[in-house]
Formats: C-alpha cells, sequence, structure tokens
C-alpha cells in the first residue's frame, strides 16, 4: 500500500512539473515560431503555432528600424565587461567580509546589505548628476559602471567562502603567501559553481537593462539592443513578427551563456548556503 502511495505521489509530482515546464517553455516556442512568420500570419486568428512558410526576411527587416547589429554588440560588449568587473569586485569584497577580520566587520557588512533595499529608480538621478559632471554620460564607461557594484552578488559570494575551511587559508599563509595570492590560487579556485551562478545573474541583469542606457545615453551608436527592440514598437500599430524577431536575436546571447554555466548553477546556489 505505501508503495502505491509513492507511485500515485511522484506521479502527481511528474505531472505537475511536466505541466508547469510547458506553462514556462510556450512563450519561447511562440516567441520563436512568430519571429519566422509574416505580419499576418502572426494575427491570425485562431492562433498558429508554427509558421506555414518559414520568413527570415522579419531579421532582415530589422535593419530599417535600427542598426541591430551595431546595437547587438553593444549590449555584447557591455554585458561581458561589466560581469567581468562585477564577479572581480564582488569576489574581493566577499573574501574581506568572510576572511579577513577587522574591527566593525560585521557592522559594515549588514550596511552594506541594507543597499539592496533601496530601489534601483531611486538612484537614477543621483547617478545622473554625478556622471554628467564627470563626463561619463553618453560613454561606453557611463554604460558600464553602475552595473560592477553588486551586494547581492557579494553576499552569494561571501556564503559560499564562509564555508572554505580557514585551516586551508592558514597553510597558505605559512607557505609565505599573501593575500593576493591565496584570493587567486585558493579561494577563486573553490568558488567557481557560485562564480558561474553570479555570471549568469549579472549576464542577465546588464543585457536586459533599459532604463539607464536611456537616460545614459544620447548618440546611436552606444546605444544597447533593448532600446532598439523598443523602437520596434510603433505608436498606432506594432509589427509583432519584427518584434519577435528581435526577441530572438536579444535571446540567443543569454540562451548560451546559461548553456555553458548551467551544470555549475544548481550547484553553485546550493553552494552559498541559501535556501
Amino acid at each position: 500500500m505505501r508503495d502505491k502511495n509513492t507511485i500515485i505521489k511522484n506521479g502527481l509530482t511528474h505531472l505537475f512539473l511536466i505541466a508547469d515546464s510547458v506553462v514556462l517553455v510556450f512563450p519561447f516556442i511562440w516567441m520563436l515560431s512568430g519571429g519566422f512568420k509574416d505580419s499576418l500570419e502572426v494575427v491570425k486568428m485562431p492562433p498558429q503555432l508554427l509558421p506555414s512558410h518559414w520568413n527570415f526576411d522579419n531579421f532582415r527587416q530589422i535593419e530599417k528600424f535600427f542598426p541591430v547589429y551595431r546595437f547587438l554588440l553593444n549590449s555584447v560588449g557591455v554585458a561581458i565587461v561589466t560581469t567581468f568587473l562585477q564577479l572581480l569586485i564582488c569576489a574581493m569584497a566577499a573574501y574581506v567580509f568572510a576572511k579577513i577580520s577587522f574591527k566593525g566587520r560585521h557592522a559594515v557588512f549588514i550596511v552594506f546589505l541594507t543597499t539592496m533595499m533601496i530601489p534601483a529608480q531611486v538612484t537614477l538621478v543621483p547617478l545622473f548628476i554625478l556622471f554628467s559632471q564627470t563626463n561619463l554620460i553618453d560613454t561606453y564607461a557611463g554604460l558600464i559602471l553602475p552595473g560592477i557594484f553588486s551586494a547581492y552578488g557579494t553576499f552569494l559570494l561571501r556564503q559560499n567562502i564562509m564555508t572554505i575551511p580557514n585551516e586551508l587559508l592558514e597553510a597558505a599563509f605559512m607557505d609565505g603567501a599573501s593575500y593576493y595570492r591565496v584570493f587567486w590560487k585558493v579561494i577563486l579556485p573553490l568558488i567557481k559553481p557560485t562564480l558561474a551562478a553570479l555570471i549568469i545573474f549579472a549576464f542577465m541583469s546588464s543585457w536586459n537593462s533599459f532604463l539607464w542606457p536611456l537616460i545614459a545615453t544620447n548618440s546611436k551608436e552606444l546605444m544597447t539592443l533593448p532600446l532598439g527592440l523598443s523602437k520596434l514598437q510603433g505608436k498606432w500599430s506594432t509589427e509583432w513578427n519584427l518584434l519577435m524577431a528581435g526577441n530572438v536575436i536579444s535571446f540567443v546571447p543569454i540562451f548560451v551563456v546559461y548553456l555553458f554555466a548551467q551544470r555549475y548553477f544548481i550547484k553553485g546556489m546550493t553552494m552559498t548556503g541559501i535556501k
């Protein structure tokens, strides 16, 4: 009887997970399908899941609205640099908060964490004033710098670093290693899974950023892909097939990043101690 109840319970659980997966995946399938439909077929009623004719012209027509590949390169470059710098800064800060004792360490860390409660929109005006006074508006540096600091990223890595035995660090110090060498040779290799998880979060945050690039850029040469996609939405009507084609272009880099980092993602989150 117990085995029968277990089988029923597992079966219901799998049915729920399958249904949930279909609900989550269907919007992406619809977006991919819509990107290859013509303007009439994409709004056809009743809806048609797959296009009757795969139309690749949608991806070429986007060029009429904005230089999509220039915007794509801008987004890729900004996201990669922002992600790398955020990982470096968060890892160094997390190492200090987790393993280096100094007076007021916990108090400083608590104050540091409270910045997570401040909405990003609140900081837009001060950031714009600061960047205007330093001539960083409408520059690549202006797009990158606000995203390289992350209290959440620091907290995530700190939780993982705290699980590293102090004996490993003490052995390295006894062998003559400096704090710098311990960080690069001991700490970073042991937190690779968590770094991979943070790569996904940081890259997605930078890639999907819309409001700050909208405020911080004036010239078309510096605009990112989310700004370009907004140009596909007309005032009176929208070419949904072109908008979906643009979203397909925007989705590919995120998918590639997750594809390469997925095996570390779940492991990295479980190693942080966050439930």
